[in-house]
């Protein structure tokens, strides 16, 4: 490949990668076209885009980014996967098409980055059992529920206690007479 039309691919990649900060790398190499577009469709659908690059010029185009860390002990070809809901679902979804689906035998996750920290294949596999956004948002959620229903029956419950003393105190009066 000439130098000339090197530095165009490098740009291409720029232009592509420009605003994403966390990402994880994969190996595609073994998959045929068919399981290819097949894999790009199952992604995208998530709204995961999928670039295949060759490591040294993506070392080069992403120079001075958060990214670049994670081209650092990375060769040969492999792809750049982004996007999804959050990282979490994006590793998630990474790491179920990893194991799960066996037509993707050769789709396995090399490393990525995460806030310009180099992450290792096994790094990955641990972040994708942390909860998503949307599990956490449920968490926080059920905790702050909890607490109000908490301090809801403490305030209602000396008051149900008097209801209750007087309803005794009225059937009390009652016998009487």
């Amino acid at each position: 490949m000439s130098k000339y039309v090197k530095d165009l691919v490098v740009q291409d990649l720029q232009r592509r990668l420009d605003g994403v900060d966390d990402a994880v790398l994969v190996d595609v190499i073994g998959l045929d076209a068919n399981t290819s577009v097949l894999l790009r469709r199952q992604l995208r659908e998530k709204e995961i885009s999928l670039v295949v690059v060759k490591s040294s010029l993506a070392k080069r185009a992403t120079e001075g980014t958060p990214l670049h860390a994670a081209f650092n002990d990375m060769e040969g070809s492999l792809a750049v996967v982004w996007g999804g809901e959050d990282f979490v679902s994006l590793v998630k979804e990474v790491t179920k098409l990893d194991k799960a689906v066996a037509e993707f035998d050769a789709f396995q996750a090399k490393g990525g980055v995460l806030d310009g920290e180099h992450l290792s294949a096994k790094r990955v596999k641990e972040i994708s059992k942390w909860p998503s956004r949307e599990e956490l948002v449920a968490i926080v959620a059920g905790q702050a529920i909890g607490i109000g229903s908490e301090v809801a029956g403490q305030l209602i419950a000396p008051a149900e206690q008097i209801a209750s003393q007087i309803e005794k105190l009225i059937e009390m009066k009652e016998q009487e007479e």
